[in-house]
């Protein structure tokens, strides 16, 4: 062989198809696109499709799924915060620290949604707090210090009764389990 002749295989490199040049070509006018529409027009990718085989996101299963509408979310306070409003006396060390406390002192804006305390920065002060939960380091500062954490229920598993009572009892004239029209089997035919 001779550096003159050699040649890549057949099929190897395909010549470029020349698109839109006459009708003769069989790739003129549409070009291979097909009529008018979307897709016949630039500038178009429709996410997803993979030219007609089943896409990735369909062919893989489904999996788990996501709590955001009913997520409970917590606001994060670190024991180096609790400890910096202490030293500048905004809140009392003595008295029970709650979350009206720490809306008191500055540390949340407002008492809507529950507080989870973590172990960031250093706690000097004896406290008493009361948090809907804790991390591991903060529980560990809080009682290297002297003080202690008391672990509240989240307010979706609070007794709902005592809190909108009007909407559990019972409308008069109607016993519990009973249907508009009258008993439980009302509709049914007397047997």
């Amino acid at each position: 062989m001779k550096l003159n002749q050699i040649a890549d295989n057949s099929g190897a490199r395909k010549n470029r198809l020349r698109i839109g040049r006459g009708i003769g070509s069989g790739m003129g006018k549409t070009g291979g696109r097909g009529g008018k529409g979307q897709t016949a027009r630039s500038g178009v990718r429709i996410k997803g499709f993979e030219g007609g085989q089943m896409p990735l996101h369909r062919r893989l299963p489904k999996r788990g799924f996501r709590n955001t509408a009913f997520a409970v979310k917590l606001n994060e306070i670190n024991v180096g915060d609790l400890q910096k409003a202490i030293d500048a006396g905004t809140l009392d060390a003595k008295a029970a620290v709650d979350v009206a406390a720490m809306v008191k002192s500055g540390l949340l804006r407002r008492e809507k949604g529950g507080v989870k305390l973590l172990g960031g920065g250093e706690l000097k002060a004896k406290l008493d707090l009361s948090v809907w939960a804790a991390s591991k380091s903060a529980l560990a500062a809080v009682e290297k210090a002297g003080g202690t954490v008391k672990l509240l229920a989240p307010a979706k598993e609070e007794a709902t009764e005592e809190r909108r009572p009007n909407k559990f009892k019972p409308k008069e004239g109607k016993k519990p389990g009973q249907s508009k029209k009258g008993g439980k089997a009302a509709g049914k035919s007397a047997e």
